[in-house]
């Protein structure tokens, strides 16, 4: 039978009792895969939505076997192309005049644009004309728009089942790929829609732009919309429950029920933490004691992870029993001089329990 590996980091908290886990498990967060992007690729226009969940939850089971049988991991290595100087596609917004980066920062159609967009229904403006578009862990996607428009971008997040928010903006581009033969090309706006499987708000807004060799790339009209998106419930399980915080169970008549946690950068997806309690049951299964006992997953808390206010990832601490939002108290911790805090937070139950006995 499979015993969990307890690291003791839980920082600035005094526990009345013991507590046998933490969450977040710092070496899980530490060893995360990053996602393949925080942001829009430099230079794109369009980066569809790919994310599918069936797929990320196949991806989760493969990872949760290989972290139980084997904690390696092993990164893919993406490979660029060469298209120095290539025409860009054409950007649809307006184009300031003359064509510098101060005339595009205090253009006021920009201004006007962002602050009397309407907000879509479901959806709360958080933020409203910045200089500084979304960056984040949790990037899902890019289009391009002819027109500022808030409820297209609306549709877009709305057709993605983990968006549960979008970042619209006019974004100074060049008319060409910037490099040694062409280092400073003139310019045209491209109007951006971005989606995001988590939280949208002032924290995240941090791109204000780059350069591109001499060319400036810079950011006018940012708005970021939220909306609350609570996660599917799944086949076997009884949920989603909402919890004000993360579970921090106590001992069990002195039997620990905690069993370990998968942790998955990116966008929050609850879905993944049903496939990594489903095939720890089945790992644990396969590897019971000599009594034929082994350690069920019945119990799991998916949330999402924050670092200093920037969404950075899906936890799924894992039980092999049920507990209440009595004990979803772990709300906040220090690590360093770093702030984590606990958002969307549920509790999903096997159903029926496993008895945890061959």
């Amino acid at each position: 039978m499979r015993t969990a590996i307890l690291i003791s980091a839980l920082l600035g908290l005094a526990a009345a009792i013991p507590r046998p886990q933490e969450a977040p498990d710092w070496v899980e967060v530490d060893d995360a895969e990053p996602p393949a992007a925080t942001g829009p690729q430099e230079g794109a226009v369009s980066e569809p939505v790919t994310y599918n969940d069936s797929a990320e939850a196949q991806e989760a089971a493969q990872q949760t076997n290989a972290t139980l049988a084997d904690p390696a991991k092993h990164k893919k290595i993406k490979r660029g192309v060469n298209d120095d100087c290539a025409p860009q596609p054409d950007g649809y917004g307006p184009q300031p005049t003359p064509d510098t980066v101060s005339a595009f920062l205090a253009y006021p159609p920009f201004a006007s644009t962002a602050r009397n967009a309407p907000t879509p229904h479901g959806y709360t403006r958080n933020f409203v004309d910045l200089n500084a578009s979304s960056n984040a862990n949790t990037y899902l996607g890019l289009y391009t728009f002819n027109s500022y428009d808030t409820q297209q971008c609306a549709d877009k997040c709305d057709a993605v089942n983990v968006c549960t928010g979008f970042n619209i903006y006019f974004e100074r581009d060049p008319t060409v790929k910037p490099a040694a033969a062409c280092p400073k090309p003139a310019s045209f706006t491209n109007i951006k829609c971005t989606l995001w499987g988590a939280n949208v708000t002032t924290a995240t807004a941090v791109n204000r732009g780059q350069y591109r060799r001499d060319f400036q790339v810079v950011i006018r009209g940012s708005n970021g919309y939220a909306k609350p998106n609570p996660p599917d419930p799944f086949p076997g399980y009884t949920g989603p429950n909402f919890f004000p915080c993360a579970i921090n169970a106590p001992l069990l008549n002195g039997v620990n029920t905690y069993i370990g946690q998968q942790y998955f950068k990116g966008p929050f997806d609850a879905g993944k933490c049903a496939a990594a309690c489903s095939t720890t049951t089945a790992y644990d299964h396969r590897h019971p004691d000599g009594s034929g006992k082994y350690d069920p997953c019945n119990f799991f808390n998916a949330y999402l992870l924050t670092k200093n206010g920037l969404p950075d990832g899906t936890a799924c601490s894992l039980y092999t029993i049920p507990w209440g939002k009595q004990y979803a108290t772990n709300c906040e911790q220090y690590r360093g001089s770093d702030h984590y805090t606990i958002d969307n937070s549920y509790g999903y139950s096997l159903n029926p329990q496993d008895a945890g006995q061959i």
